[in-house]
């Protein structure tokens, strides 16, 4: 642009001739122009920059709103993720504490049905000995376990482990008992005081407390049919004190034979299988 309008100027020199003050004047537009053309080229730079800057400021906010954006879309996958894993883990504790709920009836009632037979044993028991003396022979439930004691006196003779005649009508109603609940195991124990024996065939009172409840395990099953399977003969000697020895009243009461009622623990957890099969 500049060379058209030198030519042009150089052009009107040549074909025409003008004054100095007519040239002053096209010099001075041409100087104008110039500055105008230099001004209007500065500020078309100056635009290109701002241009160029908005440009790339608008770049660099996009860019960050797709990385926002794709962040937003994985933590919303996230936490999806963790609410179906929630939702699952909740789903199976609920489940376990259903089990756990059932499993605790299941036993209950187990344990409920099991007192319910111990309280029939001991109804038993009491009904077919309810005419012996209360001293001589008691029936105790401790723990769903159920405890008849015979005192010494009734079942052998002093320091004897043979079984009295007396004793034997007594086993026989035990014996009628035990027979008709065969859900039940039971334990003969023998017990003694603590005075030294001193008898031909006898060492101390571990032996006699053993041959006692031997004894009384030969009556139940030879006399009587008992199941000898369902029967355990121990003696207790007379570390199992139920009173104390110093006096002769606490001595009488630890001469005793104890047989013990035994729910049988195959048969309880049986019920408890039974109760989860049906429970299913």
């Amino acid at each position: 642009m500049k060379k058209l309008f030198a030519i042009a100027f150089a052009g009107v020199l040549m074909t025409s001739c003008v004054s100095n003050k007519k040239f002053a004047e096209m010099e001075d537009q041409y100087n104008t122009t110039k500055e105008e053309l230099r001004t209007a080229e500065m500020k078309l730079s100056a635009c290109e920059d701002e241009k160029k800057s908005i440009r790339e400021s608008y770049e660099s906010q996009i860019k960050t709103l797709q990385n926002t954006n794709a962040a937003l879309l994985n933590t919303t996958g996230e936490m999806v993720t963790i609410s179906k894993t929630a939702a699952t883990n909740l789903e199976r504790s609920l489940e376990s504490m259903q089990e756990k709920d059932l499993q605790i009836k299941t036993m209950r009632d187990a344990i409920n049905k099991k007192d319910s037979v111990t309280l029939a044993l001991v109804t038993s028991l009491k009904g077919a000995l309810n005419n012996i003396d209360d001293e001589d022979i008691q029936i105790s439930v401790e723990k769903g376990v159920v405890f008849v004691s015979i005192s010494d006196k009734l079942l052998f003779g002093s320091g004897q482990y043979k079984v009295t005649n007396e004793a034997k009508a007594v086993l026989a109603k035990v014996a009628k008992v035990v027979n008709d609940k065969k859900d039940f195991e039971f334990m003969v124990e023998g017990h003694t005081d603590t005075d030294p024996i001193s008898r031909t065939k006898i060492e101390d009172n571990w032996d006699l407390s053993t041959k006692r409840a031997t004894a009384v395990v030969r009556i139940l099953q030879d006399e009587y049919n008992v199941d000898p399977a369902r029967m355990t003969a121990a003696g207790r000697g007379e570390y199992m004190p139920v009173a104390s020895n110093d006096t002769a009243a606490g001595k009488a009461k630890n001469r005793r034979t104890r047989i013990v009622v035994l729910p049988k623990l195959d048969q309880f957890f049986g019920m408890i299988e039974d109760g989860m099969k049906n429970a299913k």
